[in-house]
């Protein structure tokens, strides 16, 4: 079944324009095409980026707090107690009056000292300010490295400039090692991002918008690396990660209090935000990978219908998030 299966998903015809094969794909005469097989490498490469955000959390994010004016706030520990830890977790963590008072006769204990358990118990629950900036710190860092060496990659190419250049050629286009790094990087960081998600700060308004996002990252990523459309891929990431980083370092000094920096660096954000988001993206991506690729085949294969639905996925958390965005936005202007 297995067998079958993966025959199925490598058919040519979802992958391939007319009349090229898997065989075409075999490194020769100095082209160099992306495997499908290199991806389970940005497994161990999220290990190694959760590795390495252990150490800049603990050691340049705490410092960095610390010296920003961000105290490490040590909350008391509720008493070790098995029932009320198991009502905790199955049924509420909000009880009302009357389950208080049963809890309190089944502890043997006083309904002031059940309430003062799940307050602590609660407490427990919510991040700290500074766990909150190193998240953020470790955030900003790796959006900011990816921005800048992504425009170091991308800076003497020509389809960074004219777009149709992504198509010249494709899908014999060749490998360059600076798009393997990227795009090993890019992949493992949104592993690391799934694989920590529920000991990171828990997101109330958008936490499923996250986690469609990191899937949808990872699943689009994955797809242009396989059907070779890394030329093109490298200029989405590039396009998202640029303004992240003004995001990020605005969570920063908001939990820093530096109240008149931090707004300064999210109007940057929002600007960056509109600009790469809501205008480049659609109308120079988009445009690219739905209108362009019908110049250079009359029969669109199943994969242009496949990266476009998840593009356009991605555009549909875009306008969502611009919304939010434009929400702040107008309560920063008009109510102070």
């Amino acid at each position: 079944i297995l067998k079958t299966l993966n025959s199925w998903f490598w058919w040519e015809n979802i992958w391939m324009p007319v009349n090229v094969t898997w065989a075409h794909f075999v490194d020769r005469d100095g082209l160099v095409f992306p495997k499908a097989h290199q991806l389970y490498a940005t497994i161990p490469y999220a290990f190694v980026l959760l590795i390495i955000r252990f150490f800049s959390e603990r050691y340049i994010a705490i410092p960095l707090a610390k010296a920003l004016g961000i105290k490490n706030v040590r909350r008391v520990k509720p008493q070790p107690n098995p029932v009320l830890e198991s009502y905790f977790r199955e049924c509420s963590k909000h009880p009302s009056q009357s389950e208080i008072q049963g809890l309190a006769k089944k502890c043997n204990c006083t309904v002031r000292l059940v309430e003062k358990w799940f307050r602590r118990r609660r407490n427990l629950e919510i991040p700290t300010v500074l766990r909150k900036f190193q998240e953020a710190f470790w955030r900003f860092s790796f959006y900011l490295t990816s921005s800048v060496v992504g425009f170091i990659f991308l800076y003497d190419k020509p389809w960074f400039y004219d777009i149709w250049q992504t198509w010249v050629g494709y899908p014999f286009q060749t490998l360059l090692p600076s798009q393997y790094w990227y795009y090993m990087a890019e992949i493992g960081f949104y592993w690391s991002l799934l694989f920590t998600l529920g000991i990171d700060n828990k997101r109330k308004a958008d936490f499923f918008a996250h986690v469609v996002h990191h899937l949808a990252a990872i699943g689009l990523m994955s797809g242009s690396w396989c059907a070779n459309y890394v030329r093109l891929g490298t200029l989405v990431m590039f396009v998202h990660d640029t303004a992240d980083f003004w995001l990020e370092a605005a969570k920063m000094f908001n939990y820093a209090r530096w109240e008149k920096t931090c707004n300064m660096l999210f109007i940057m954000f929002s600007i960056a935000f509109f600009i790469t988001r809501i205008i480049l993206f659609p109308f120079w991506i988009l445009r690219a990978t739905l209108y362009q690729p019908t110049y250079y085949s009359t029969t669109p294969v199943i994969a242009y219908f496949l990266f476009n639905g998840q593009l356009l996925i991605l555009q549909g958390l875009h306008l969502y998030w611009g919304y939010l965005i434009f929400k702040i936005l107008k309560r920063f202007i008009f109510l102070k």
